[in-house]
């Protein structure tokens, strides 16, 4: 984040970290104005950083879509 890049991907960023560096993280991303590929199980991470879901199905299905993650679970 500190190289200028406008495309980062991340693997489980939040795994393994305390509350604070979660929080941090999470922050860094959502002030990033570039484009961001991650995956994660940290729920609240994906609800406030991701505004696109592609979810890829192990039959191969792709479903592709530009919402919150709450929205795609059917929460909101």
């Amino acid at each position: 984040m500190l190289s200028g890049a406008n495309f980062l991907i991340f693997d489980e960023p939040t795994n393994h970290l305390d509350m604070e560096s979660i929080t941090s993280v999470n922050e860094g991303m959502k002030k990033f104005t570039g484009n961001i590929l991650f995956t994660s199980h940290d729920h609240e991470l994906t609800q406030t950083v991701a505004n696109r879901i592609i979810d890829i199905k192990e039959n191969g299905k792709i479903i592709d879509r530009e919402i919150t993650y709450n929205e795609y679970l059917g929460i909101e």
